[in-house]
């Protein structure tokens, strides 16, 4: 490897595009799609395919490492030259993607995302004083270990220090006021918490008061991890400093509030949405992470399988009808069906939702936040939408009768609608809306298709390795034979490295149940049929359940079997 000078190009074998086919993580359809998106908008390929979801960022820059003749690296923390790094700055490093990881015959070693900076290289090398030598990381690992060195200062940690040496395990913590909350190391405490958050791909952040501590949990990938212990004379602190944040009153701490707030988190904005809870040791936070983005959601990268994507598009895909999407909280209902709006968001459509809260705003979509306290509910939401000339509407949550009456006779009046139940299963939804008050011949009649889901954790692609369960094991787990198609089966056992945390797993994927309401269905709804004579009827025609599009999925090696038994029953 050598450092190249301005105007000099590296030796190139051959197009990136054509180095990921050779390569096994692209074919040439899905190059010639790529390059037909680029033709339209001008950036760059690498960037396209990633997006798109035809390769991983770690793929797109093994790709360019062999392109350009360089190293590539998996980057971890603890490969990261401190020293330098505080010598170059954060503020360059994060506006050039880089990250020094020390001096090699005389050489600094550059991880970058794009190596082909030369004015990136020019800057490091006139600040560091050294020759430097590009070194390819891919740009998700560059920003990962950047907000993870950057997070916490070591201002930050004299403080910590400082605030465990001063506490005693019996001292009940002060409430804090808004002077003493500007001080500037609880300000980069708090926002360390959030950018390691960011970093660490959090769905939620939990901070807990005990006895004699706060202990601040994760949850990622719909697990909670333990993160960090914080001396307890902060907690008076913290609370009042996320309070300011979100627009809460910092004085009343014996009733439960809400609040939200919006800041950059990385290199991308973020909504959070912060509940308090007054718990016998004080006030416990949980912090929501949103996409403040509005991030286009695809269903393609939700983990449906082809045949059953083909048939709910088909399904929303009618001018009018009812479809339900069912599952407990958590389990990704909201994000199917914002994915299922992007599809339908149109010029031609009007379309109109009312969520509480809304968690991703759409350009295109009319969206009402539920507000009870001036008498805005779904309910009443749903009647002012009807008069508003709407072809679909979206409802966050059905959850009484009034709102569930509303929905099922608008989709008898020509809307298309589109709403989430907590039931356990798809065949479930149906019975569920007669229980809230619904007449069954309503039911029957508006709802054309329902589609229950769970979250599972993906295996991570960079330390899995195969497992080979025999059969016996697989038909005590309930494992489809009948239904695989899947040619050689690809178990994965989930290990554990840098990448993921440890966990084994990195990233979720969705677990499908989706029954088409047929002719014997809804007149088994109007007969008040139970629900597993129902559901035996829609597996007849061909649903699958829930345990077997898990199970299959982990036969194709995107989870592992234990996951599909620990997300689905």
């Amino acid at each position: 490897m050598r450092y190249f000078d301005r105007g000099e190009r590296p030796a190139q074998a051959s197009r990136i595009g054509d180095i990921l086919i050779a390569q096994g993580k692209l074919t040439e359809e899905q190059l010639a799609r790529a390059l037909e998106v680029q033709r339209r908008t001008r950036k760059r390929l690498g960037s396209i395919l990633v997006s798109m979801g035809y390769i991983s960022p770690a793929d797109l820059a093994r790709g360019i490492a062999r392109r350009l003749n360089l190293e590539y690296v998996e980057l971890s923390e603890d490969q990261v030259d401190l020293a330098m790094a505080g010598m170059i700055g954060e503020k360059l490093l994060r506006r050039y993607g880089a990250l020094p990881l020390g001096m090699k015959d005389g050489r600094l070693r550059l991880a970058m995302s794009d190596p082909t900076n030369v004015h990136a290289l020019d800057d490091v090398k006139m600040i560091s004083g050294h020759p430097v030598v590009p070194v390819v990381a891919s740009e998700e690992d560059v920003r990962r270990v950047q907000n993870r060195l950057f997070a916490v200062g070591g201002e930050v940690s004299e403080f910590l220090r400082e605030a465990q040496e001063r506490s005693a395990p019996d001292e009940e913590p002060e409430l804090a006021s808004e002077a003493e909350v500007g001080d500037a190391p609880i300000i980069r405490l708090v926002n360390s918490i959030l950018q390691q958050a960011a970093s660490d791909g959090a769905s939620d952040i939990h901070i807990e008061p005990w006895a004699s501590e706060i202990s601040v949990r994760f949850r990622v990938d719909g697990v909670l991890r333990e993160i960090m212990s914080i001396p307890r004379k902060l907690h008076g602190e913290i609370v009042a400093r996320v309070k300011i944040m979100a627009g809460m009153n910092i004085a009343e701490r014996r009733v439960p509030q809400d609040g939200r707030f919006s800041l950059r988190l990385g290199d991308s904005g973020a909504d959070l949405r912060v509940a308090s809870l007054p718990t016998v040791y004080g006030e416990k936070l949980v912090l929501r992470i949103l996409d403040g983005g509005g991030a286009r959601m695809e269903l393609e990268k939700l983990g449906f399988e082809s045949r059953m994507l083909e048939l709910y598009r088909k399904a929303f895909g009618r001018p009018h009808g009812a479809i339900l999407v069912t599952g407990p909280t958590g389990s990704g209902k909201s994000t199917t069906l914002y994915a299922t709006l992007n599809e339908l968001n149109s010029p031609e459509r009007s379309i109109v939702t009312v969520e509480d809260p809304v968690e991703h705003r759409i350009t295109g979509v009319n969206q009402i936040q539920v507000n009870p306290r001036v008498g805005l509910t779904f309910a009443s939401g749903l009647r002012s939408i009807l008069r508003s000339d709407p072809e679909v509407i979206m409802i966050g949550e059905i959850r009484d009768y009034e709102t569930a009456k509303i929905s099922v006779e608008s989709a008898l009046t020509g809307h298309l609608v589109l709403a989430t139940l907590h039931t356990n299963d798809a065949p479930g939804a149906l019975n569920r809306l007669t229980d809230m008050g619904v007449e069954p011949f309503l039911t029957a009649s508006a709802v054309d298709c329902v589609l229950a889901q769970r979250l599972a954790r993906r295996v991570c692609d960079r330390c899995s390795r195969p497992a080979e369960p025999d059969r016996r094991t697989l038909e005590e787990v309930g494992f489809p034979f009948e239904l695989s198609g899947v040619g050689e089966p690809d178990f994965r056992e989930a290990v554990g490295c840098r990448h993921c945390g440890g966990s084994g797993y990195r990233g979720r994927v969705g677990v499908y149940e989706l029954m088409l309401v047929s002719e014997e269905i809804r007149e088994m709804v109007v007969r008040r049929t139970p629900t597993s004579e129902i559901a035996q009827a829609a597996r007849s025609q061909g649903m699958m359940r829930l345990r077997e599009d898990g199970l299959l999925k982990a036969a194709r090696g995107v989870t592992t079997i234990e996951e599909v038994l620990r997300s689905t029953v």
